[in-house]
């Protein structure tokens, strides 16, 4: 035999008495490979320990729960903040905010000019709100209305994790920035239309030791509303086919169809070209009735991205239909309320976000407007 045939043969039989010994060392509870337990069967869930984040006030941020799982997506998460918790203290209303970006980008972490956005929403978690930031499908995911089913299966998340972080089921807002706000009404508007609901996931699971330490999962059961009792916009779209024309009357009517705009790819066509319908039913303001929650629209009069008509119109409606609605016109700025000068982003910035603290603690804490679509 040769030496090389003796080495192969040699090596063989190392590696056979190797995974004897392992084998043996397994059935004497002596092997020195790291401990790991084992279930049953494959384990989906993200087991990596949960952080908690400290804010000012006493407020605690949970980033990154897993509050829907849709085969073929990635896990849709949200950023939850929850506030001081007192002795014995009841039940906290809850205000989801939604991110804007053109449905094509965006982050649960970020809004307009404003440098650390979860700071101002653990700034309104401490005033005594669960407060959670989402996220959502993107365009380039899934198109319309996969979005808004995500919105509203993360508003039913909430409501069906109520024991777990204290959430009072019966008081809650949503409230959005831009495509986010476009969202936001929708979800505001459509409570209960069957054509948005959201696709049936994976069951929820939540690990011993709840709000402490867990990574909680993905769907509410199906007896969730994914009804509000508020909404609140910033900038925000409610009727594709008069943001159509708004837009082609700004650029002329030399303009040619995009099929790479933001809302073509948001609904899957141009809003030209769509088939009937499509439009519409993206449009929050084709759902208006006298059932709808209050809602605060917020507006830069000289926003060149979405028409201020566009929160006009909105107002007009709604309030024909005998909904409590409040409208803000802040002038001399454009999307996302960016102004001439640094100064003048600043005081729009927060003269924003000063009414909408207000409306919430007034529509949330304060006499109730309209009737409380949670429990129909």
């Amino acid at each position: 035999m040769s030496l090389r045939r003796a080495a192969v043969w040699g090596s063989a039989a190392i590696g056979v008495l190797m995974l004897a010994a392992q084998s043996a060392a397994a059935e004497t509870g002596t092997a020195s490979s790291p401990a790991a337990d084992v279930a049953a069967r494959v384990v989906p869930e993200d087991s990596y320990p949960q952080r908690r984040i400290a804010f000012p006030a006493g407020v605690v941020g949970l980033p990154d729960l897993v509050y829907s799982t849709i085969a073929g997506f990635r896990p849709l998460r949200l950023d939850l903040y929850l506030p001081p918790a007192g002795p014995a203290a009841a039940p906290r209303p809850f205000v989801v905010y939604v991110h804007g970006g053109g449905w094509l980008n965006g982050h649960t972490r970020q809004s307009g000019a404003f440098q650390n956005w979860p700071n101002v929403l653990a700034s309104l978690a401490a005033r005594g709100y669960v407060v959670a930031s989402v996220e959502y499908r993107l365009s380039s995911e899934a198109r319309f209305p996969a979005a808004v089913q995500d919105l509203k299966a993360a508003i039913r998340w909430l409501r069906s994790q109520a024991s777990i972080y204290g959430i009072d089921r019966n008081r809650g807002l949503v409230w959005g920035a831009s495509a986010g706000g476009q969202l936001a009404a929708l979800a505001a508007t459509s409570c209960g239309v069957a054509a948005l609901e959201p696709p049936v996931a994976a069951p929820p699971t939540v690990e011993p030791g709840g709000a402490a330490g867990s990574r909680a999962a993905a769907t509410p059961r199906p007896t969730e509303s994914d009804c509000v009792q508020g909404a609140v916009t910033w900038y925000g779209i409610f009727d594709f086919d008069q943001l159509a024309a708004q837009h082609g009357a700004a650029a002329g009517a030399a303009n040619p169809i995009r099929t790479d705009s933001a809302d073509a790819r948001y609904l899957g066509c141009p809003v030209s070209t769509c088939a009937a319908g499509v439009a519409a039913a993206a449009s929050p303001i084709t759902y208006i009735d006298a059932g709808d929650p209050p809602m605060l629209l917020v507006h830069g009069v000289e926003d060149k991205t979405v028409p201020v008509k566009q929160s006009q119109e909105m107002y007009e409606r709604l309030r024909a239909a005998g909904v409590h609605t409040e409208l803000l016109l802040i002038p001399g700025v454009d999307h996302s309320f960016i102004g001439p000068t640094p100064a003048a982003t600043r005081a729009a910035s927060l003269a924003a976000l000063d009414r909408v603290f207000a409306f919430i603690d007034t529509t949330l804490r304060g006499k109730e407007a309209g009737r409380d679509r949670a429990t129909e």
